[in-house]
């Protein structure tokens, strides 16, 4: 399949990410600028390589001695996670659509083979700087604060005696070696599984033969030695081989590990059962063609094109690293107990919301902005939900759930709210990538206990943020609750991702939230809303309409600004829109944690345009989109919520942002991006050419103010 992909470019289509989700008419190429635009070609970077300098800007803290070490270990594992998360993804659906002569014409307009051979080499130039960064740094690093990460040969007798009990007991039982001959073909291999590639040979005959080990999953990636010393399970079952073929000698053994496609294929047709359809589908996408190889570095020839040949998989897809390979395995190490070698503990603000007084009155007096993982979400966020649970006033509740956590208090109320009689309404998006079975069994036990679950819209993931609770008050009167944010309702990574949400007891958000609501669960076809844009119908006209008029207030002589946080921006239409502003003089500055195709600092299109990428302790989640400089003489709008600048959020998800209208809480978010772009902040800044350089250090050497440790301070300072 690869070969196929890797002989042809593929013909013309829609954009490079029309592979993926596509809903007929919705595809990237949707909005293509006009031709009257007059702007140049070669304008966009490749999307493909701004995600890889991404995971090099990750891959960066993990190098950085500067970092305590448990926390380089932590950025260590993540990078490996991810990049794991790009082949399945990105890369298989790049390969697969290529294979099926699918078009896969790139915004960037390189041909579709030289961006998959660039992709494949950067890549595996990330891979092996990865692999050097474990062995060479991280490795000693951690053995100097006594952390042991050992090779087989380097333990003593005494502990390899002990592992061999232990692999008698917990390992060989679960093992499984598979030879091949004329009666047994060449096994599958599953993705992301790590194996031993065993050759052995038959003492009387002399013939060899080959055998694929599977190291089991469900076992530790590194086993314990003894307190702080760790060995790689791999190393345990290659050191014990003879006890598995038993009579024949084993000539040699090498790890290796396959990735294979995760993208989801659903015929989302409207008479099929979607959570049976997904769950056939979770089945299925297990038995995809293999996309990467990774090898030991020392693995003979012979084995190589052995693997190379029968797992199909292109020599440019073959990584030869030093061992051990799959370190996402390293999160283990990173959550050891040593909080020396971990960032400063935190504890979150709860005074977002007073304590003593109930959440309705609070947000019946006033709208409260939350910033996450700086304000608590237990305190405000999940106490909006727990409380309407409890509340007897309360008469309905209507939810969105994309991702949450196995033993999340929130859905516990929402069934406990159900079973008190009141109404409650849940909209799940059971095709959340990587949550997939987990949404599928939260929809199920919600619906057991009376909730009425909707799934959606047929062809559109429900991506937006929001919680909507009706109470009855003393008068009789009913009141509309809302929550609105740029994060998942997930308790644990709220503590992990920087995220923003506003409670407000608005009566015009309510009233849109409830239409909102209707959209999702009904046949309303609203689509125009007072203080919300919605995807796919309004969020990228409407954030146009928004750049558009900065640029004519320019054009005028009148002051204007535009300032962006997001995810990613690789929407051509909202791109194009931003280059005609900094044409027009329109200062720009954007805050993009990943992905962005947009090119700065280009003499006559996108000269007033600064991007800035800031990666660290928490991810960078929230999505802010704010006009004009928030004075008199220079009005203009701020919005937040669940929408990146992405063909997929724009066109296939239902997405949310809302218009900030508290004068003070506007400040709060302009401030925030300014802080980000303020060159005392320690910061990635892109150039034109795509690459990404990091400014961390001022011109004495001294390190640059970290901006979510100085938040943390801050929030600190005003709790005291």
């Amino acid at each position: 399949m690869q070969d196929a992909a890797l002989s042809q470019e593929g013909g013309p289509g829609r954009g490079d990410s029309a592979w993926r989700e596509a809903v007929p008419g919705r595809g990237a190429g949707h909005f293509r600028p006009s031709a009257e635009d007059e702007l140049p070609p070669g304008r966009y970077l490749d999307r493909e390589e701004s995600w890889l300098h991404f995971s090099e800007r990750v891959l960066e803290l993990a190098e950085d001695e500067h970092v305590p070490l448990l926390e380089r270990v932590r950025f260590a594992s993540i990078f490996a996670d991810a990049l794991d998360e790009f082949f399945m993804v990105r890369v298989a659906g790049r390969i697969r659509r290529m294979a099926t002569g699918l078009p896969v014409e790139s915004a960037t307009g390189r041909p579709a083979q030289e961006i998959l051979e660039n992709t494949l080499e950067t890549a595996r130039d990330l891979s092996i700087r990865h692999a050097r960064c474990f062995g060479d740094s991280i490795v000693p690093a951690l053995a100097q604060e006594g952390i042991e990460i050992l090779r087989w040969k380097e333990l003593v007798p005494e502990e390899q005696e002990s592992l061999q009990k232990l692999f008698r007991e917990r390992i060989y039982p679960v093992l499984t070696p598979l030879a091949v001959d004329p009666a047994h073909p060449f096994p599958f291999i599953s993705g992301l599984s790590l194996s031993l590639a065993v050759t052995i040979a038959d003492p009387k005959t002399g013939a060899t033969i080959f055998a694929r080990v599977k190291v089991p999953p469900l076992l530790p990636r590194f086993m314990t030695v003894s307190p702080n010393r760790y060995v790689p399970i791999e190393d345990v079952i290659a050191a014990h081989l003879d006890e598995l073929f038993v009579g024949l000698d084993v000539i040699e053994h090498y790890a290796f590990r396959v990735t294979r496609i995760r993208d989801l294929e659903i015929d989302e047709d409207v008479t099929e059962n979607l959570l049976k359809s997904l769950e056939r589908e979770l089945m299925r996408r297990r038995f995809e063609p293999a996309v990467r190889l990774e090898v030991e570095e020392s693995i003979s020839a012979d084995v190589l094109d052995r693997l190379v040949t029968e797992l199909d998989v292109h020599p440019r897809s073959v990584y030869r690293l030093t061992g051990p390979l799959d370190l996402s395995g390293l999160s283990a190490i990173a959550d050891l107990d040593m909080r020396r070698l971990k960032y400063p503990a935190f504890v979150p603000s709860e005074t977002a919301l007073p304590q003593d007084t109930s959440v309705f009155a609070a947000l019946a007096d006033r709208d409260v902005l939350v910033h996450h993982p700086y304000d608590s979400f237990t305190a405000s966020v999940q106490r909006l939900v727990v409380s309407a649970a409890a509340d007897p006033r309360v008469l309905a509740i209507k939810h969105t759930l994309y991702r949450t956590s196995g033993d999340s208090e929130i859905v516990d109320a929402l069934i406990d709210a159900a079973e008190s009689g009141k109404q409650v309404v849940v909209v799940v998006e059971i095709k959340a990538r990587g949550d997939e079975q987990a949404n599928i069994a939260w929809a199920r036990k919600l619906e057991e206990a009376g909730c009425h679950v909707v799934y959606g819209f047929v062809g559109l993931k429900t991506h937006c943020k929001m919680v909507l609770v009706v109470r009855e008050d003393a008068d009789g009167l009913l009141r509309r609750f809302c929550h609105i944010g740029t994060g998942n309702y997930h308790p644990k990574t709220a503590r992990l991702y920087e995220d923003f949400g506003l409670l407000t007891a608005d009566k015009t958000v309510g009233e849109d939230i409830t239409d909102l609501f209707n959209h999702l669960t009904g046949y309303s076809r609203k689509s125009d809303y007072r203080r919300l844009l919605v995807a796919p119908e309004r969020v990228r006209a409407g954030l146009v309409e928004q750049i558009d008029e900065q640029a004519r207030r320019s054009r005028d002589g009148k002051p204007a600004r535009i300032q962006m946080k997001c995810n990613a921006i690789i929407d051509e239409a909202t791109i194009d829109s931003l280059y005609r502003a900094s044409q027009a003089g329109v200062p720009i500055d954007l805050w993009v944690r990943g992905i962005c195709a947009l090119r700065p600092g280009i003499p006559g299109m996108s000269e007033t345009i600064r991007v800035r990428s800031i990666v660290g302790r928490f991810l960078e989640h929230s999505r802010i989109y704010a006009f004009g400089k928030g004075m008199r003489d220079a009005p203009g709008e701020v919005w937040m919520g669940s929408a990146d600048l992405m063909h997929r959020n724009l066109d296939r998800r239902v997405e949310l942002l809302v218009r900030v209208t508290d004068l003070a809480q506007q400040a709060e978010l302009r401030g925030l991006i300014n802080e980000a772009m303020d060159e005392r902040t320690s910061s990635w800044w892109l150039g034109p050419d795509g690459s990404w350089i990091r400014h961390h250090l001022d011109e004495n050497g001294a390190p640059l103010r970290d901006l979510q440790s100085h938040l943390i301070r801050r929030r600190r300072v005003a709790d005291v």
